[in-house]
């Protein structure tokens, strides 16, 4: 094993017990809003006026900042005499300009604001009380996008520095003030699946709450930088630094998120019009926070497994693409794609088989007892996804690292484009307790296309991506996932016959729990027999870290 994949392997495998730590805390949060809050329209307010923050915060700067900056960065430590450290203060400080103005901007529209992001019968007479809720949240919510903004410019200090690991645990503190939010409110004001809106009191608790909870996110990172050997100085000295080559670069980046976040505006509102009309009409409905739990489930992998990758990678890649180095660029993107692959299909399998027995954890307690059947079509749903999202997103990073930002946002143009066609179609097409299910599908329909034309596209540009060790590990991989799929769901009937109930959480997770761990163990006896190295890769390098 070489001394470049000792290392990525190890910190790869270091930022994923953060975040296999972050993501756990991310999901028991969510499991507490539904457990607390439920999954109607109360729910949905506020799940939204949670989400739509961070949405705007990557549609002002987030782009330029996750995907452009740490190229940047670390050129700038190579080629400055001072390591790169004027140029840091320079972006962080510009950074925090932008990021307080547009916070300042946004927060003044909001009511403007409520119409991009909520269906219209919310504006309607019968929900008037309803709507002032959502006003509210949205407003104490808003300061996140500052927040946010300061949390990625200095973890991407951070990561060009190659201290990856405080950027992916300090989403734990959020995690956990977050859930201290939901338990005080819960002792204080009950739990319900309500949708008659929220007392002020409740709504300054869940918003400036959570807003909190994103600011203390952030705090926690600045002593890393001191460790790191970064002292921050403001730094108001922007011309001639080389900052216009970033920011044209970012340009297209913030094209790309402009395009994205169009289509999450077009979900939500979809989503949270089901949940408005199933009010309406006294019937049940999955709307937005039915979407969000599947989404964070599904995402579960990807932030675990490909995000501490392609974090990992990204210096390398960008090194590689500097040298003009294709051949050993193209070798470590592939290994870096089936690395991620080998993980994250197995459980995309086991969320198609199991979703709806992993769902009965948002069961556990609270008024969803026996109710969570549409959580888990909307999480076997979101399987697809998974797999195809896991797979654009690698590719995504062989273009940032090659500094193509252009040729990314037309792929993203054509995803946004198939996510809310498809999504408009099926949310019509459907009742509204399966609109989350339709609105998942449409979301991994959208990205197959995208991760084919992006594969496509990056292999005209550095040659082919996907050579024969590809596809013969792409073969051996859907064999070992089928055996562990027919072990799964014969796992699932037989604890079913034996009188466990698959709606309830005292049926449902035992037959997660046992049923998984026979797929895990089949999938795992059909990769060594097929000789797929990548598992045999893996846990090398962990024990070589013990």
């Amino acid at each position: 094993m070489s001394d470049d994949s000792s290392h990525l392997a190890r910190a790869s495998a270091w930022m994923a017990l953060g975040t296999i730590v972050s993501r756990l805390t991310g999901f028991i949060r969510l499991g507490l809003l539904v457990m607390v809050i439920g999954k109607s329209l109360d729910a949905d307010l506020f799940d939204t006026a949670n989400t739509i923050p961070n949405a705007l915060y990557i549609l002002v700067a987030g782009g330029i900042f996750n995907v452009v900056l740490v190229p940047q960065l670390v050129r700038a430590m190579k080629e400055h005499d001072d390591g790169g450290d004027a140029y840091a203060n320079r972006v962080i400080t510009l950074g925090l300009i932008v990021l307080t103005v547009a916070t300042a901007i946004l927060m003044i529209a909001t009511p403007w604001l409520m119409h991009l992001v909520f269906d219209g019968s919310l504006f309607t007479e019968r929900f008037d009380h309803q709507h002032d809720s959502a006003r509210l949240l949205m407003w104490l919510c808003m300061p996140q996008v500052l927040f946010y903004g300061a949390f990625v410019l200095v973890g991407q200090v951070l990561n060009a520095r190659h201290r990856f690991g405080p950027m992916m645990w300090a989403p734990i503190v959020n995690n956990v003030v977050a859930c201290a939010v939901l338990v005080l409110y819960a002792v204080l004001f009950g739990t319900s699946d309500a949708a008659d809106g929220f007392t002020t009191a409740e709504a300054w608790l869940l918003g400036a709450g959570s807003t909190f909870a994103i600011a203390l996110q952030t705090f926690v990172l600045i002593p890393y930088l001191r460790s790191a050997g970064f002292h921050y100085r403001a730094r108001f000295d922007f011309r001639g630094v080389g900052l216009g080559h970033t920011l044209r670069l970012g340009w297209w980046t913030l094209c790309f998120i402009v395009a994205n976040q169009i289509a999450l505006i077009v979900v939500y509102r979809l989503g949270t019009g089901a949940t408005l009309e199933g009010e309406a009409r006294g019937v049940a409905a999955a709307g937005a926070t039915v979407y969000s739990f599947g989404f964070l489930v599904s995402q579960v992998p990807h932030g675990v497994i490909t995000v501490s990758l392609a974090t990992a990678i990204m210096p390398t890649l960008s090194a590689l693409a500097a040298q003009r180095d294709y051949e050993r660029f193209r070798v470590e993107l592939g290994r870096t794609i089936r690395i991620a692959l080998v993980i994250v299909v197995p459980l995309a399998v086991a969320c198609a088989c199991l979703g709806v027995h992993l769902a009965t954890v948002a069961g556990i307690a609270g008024a969803l007892e026996g109710n969570t059947a549409l959580i888990g079509h909307t999480i076997q749903a979101f399987s697809v996804a998974m797999v195809a999202f896991t797979v654009h997103y690698l590719m995504l990073r062989g273009f940032y690292a090659d500094e193509d930002t252009r040729t990314p946002f037309f792929v993203q143009v054509v995803i946004a484009v198939v996510n809310i066609v498809a999504g408009v179609a099926f949310a019509h097409l459907v009742e509204p307790s399966s609109v989350a299910p339709a609105l998942a599908l449409s979301f991994g329909l959208a990205y197959l296309v995208g991760s084919a034309l992006s594969t496509t596209l990056l292999s005209r540009s550095v040659g082919p991506v996907i050579d024969r060790e590809m596809l013969v590990f792409a073969a051996r991989l859907v064999v070992a996932s089928a055996v562990a799929a027919g072990v799964m769901l014969g796992a699932a009937a037989g604890l079913e016959s034996l009188g466990l109930d698959a709606d309830r959480a005292s049926g449902g997770l035992p037959i997660a729990i046992i049923a998984g761990g026979l797929g895990l163990v089949a999938y795992l006896g059909a990769a060594r027999l097929l000789r797929m190295d990548q598992i045999g890769y893996l846990i090398d390098t962990l024990r070589s870290r013990n």
